[in-house]
């Protein structure tokens, strides 16, 4: 995962994050978007290499972001919740414009 991190500032709208099973949306405070991946706290677990997808939005007029991801860690506990590191699978060039789009703003 790169290690620049994309500042949250310019996201109005929850976080959205759904496998097959499960869906959750979560707030901002819980989420580090990086340019290849993200990480999020979560209330439930999830298994390494679950397929997942993200859907965020951009208060800057820049629209939906969607992109396809592969859970790569996630430890935790059911006390104080899951850290879960995902790396980006499938992203369009047009969104990962618009995650850059973020980053300078």
């Amino acid at each position: 995962m790169s290690a620049r991190k994309y500042e949250t500032r310019g996201i109005q709208k929850p976080f959205l994050v759904h496998s097959r099973q499960t869906w959750l949306t979560l707030d901002l405070g819980d989420v580090c978007i990086y340019k290849n991946g993200v990480e999020f706290r979560s209330p439930a677990p999830f298994q390494a290499w679950t397929e997942m997808n993200v859907q965020l939005e951009s208060s800057h007029g820049s629209g939906t972001i969607n992109c396809c991801g592969v859970v790569i860690s996630c430890e935790g506990n059911r006390h104080e919740g899951y850290l879960v590191s995902m790396v980006f699978s499938s992203i369009s060039k047009q969104s990962q414009a618009r995650l850059n789009q973020l980053a300078l703003a």
